[in-house]
């Protein structure tokens, strides 16, 4: 038996097999009230061997679970969790709870303003139906090397909350991803949210990826910058890479190459370079190792420029 949760009407139960003719046989669904039980129920399933999955937008988990050799579960709805919806901008800081849709975000004018590149990154997940419930959080949760979000989320500073046993933890975007399809959430934790600095007035970011396809495609490489410029002068950067590496990766060489100039040519090339050789991609269909590298360097430089000319008010 599957249970069925709906909030106006408690809860139900129905048989799996009226769900998609048995394909969800064995799998078990629960909708805890508070972080507290979410995060008991994750540790007790944990200890008894039993997996668990979160459900937060669910775009990927009910395609997941129709996947060859995915396992039974128990789905763990977050969605109701108000802590998990949690959506605030102030002076203090930005936070967006993992059950915040990015139809939600996207259609923020102040966000719009201040954080236009992870905007970018998050409106390149899905269709527009698909954002309507689809998440930034759970597409970094999901860890994929070409995650759009993550080096946006990087870029911008972005740090995670995570429920645990004893209250909450942080951990920056950059440590969350641990390896293809993996993150850094130990048994009994999950992500509540994300945290990001306000930008000053002086500090923009941007997003660019290529696919072989303009829309609905995964990337072959994406860069994620954030500049914060004085006059003419980069002070402060950060530059991540994606989709050429297990993980998406914070580019500290290539931030220091922008640091300090007014984002010459000369700049721009040199952090191009220092993304090139932090890339470590693969050969595959959609690009070779050479081509992944050259395409990342160029999207680091088109990026940077964009970044500056919105400081510049363009």
């Amino acid at each position: 038996m599957l249970d069925r949760f709906n909030p106006c009407e408690g809860r139900v139960t129905v048989p799996t097999r009226e769900i998609n003719e048995g394909i969800m046989d064995n799998y078990a669904y629960a909708a805890p009230s508070s972080v507290a039980e979410t995060v008991a129920l994750l540790a007790d399933h944990a200890s008894a061997g039993r997996q668990t999955q979160i459900l937060a937008g669910g775009t990927d988990v009910l395609v997941q679970m129709r996947a060859p050799g995915h396992t039974p579960r128990t789905i763990v709805d977050i969605k109701a969790l108000a802590e998990t919806n949690r959506f605030e901008i102030s002076a203090a800081g930005i936070y967006i709870g993992s059950a915040v849709p990015s139809a939600v975000i996207n259609e923020n004018a102040q966000l719009q303003e201040i954080l236009p590149g992870l905007l970018e990154a998050a409106d390149l997940i899905g269709s527009t139906q698909i954002q309507g419930r689809a998440t930034i959080c759970g597409n970094l949760c999901n860890a994929s090397p070409a995650g759009d979000s993550i080096p946006a989320m990087i870029a911008a500073g972005a740090v995670c909350e995570i429920a645990t046993h004893s209250g909450s933890r942080d951990l920056p975007v950059e440590e969350f991803v641990v390896g293809v399809g993996r993150n850094a959430l130990a048994a009994g934790e999950f992500l509540l949210g994300l945290k990001l600095p306000m930008p000053a007035s002086n500090t923009k970011d941007a997003y660019l990826r290529f696919t072989p396809r303009t829309e609905m495609d995964i990337a072959v490489a994406g860069v994620g910058v954030s500049l914060t410029v004085e006059g003419k002068q980069c002070v402060n950067a950060r530059v991540a890479i994606g989709a050429v590496a297990p993980t998406a990766r914070l580019v500290p060489a290539a931030a220091q190459a922008l640091i300090g100039t007014e984002l010459d040519a000369q700049a721009l090339q040199m952090a191009g370079e220092a993304c090139k050789a932090a890339a470590s991609p693969i050969s595959d269909k959609r690009g070779t190792v050479e081509y992944r590298k050259k395409v990342v360097a160029v999207l680091c430089r088109r990026a940077v420029a964009i970044a500056q000319q919105r400081v510049q008010g363009g």
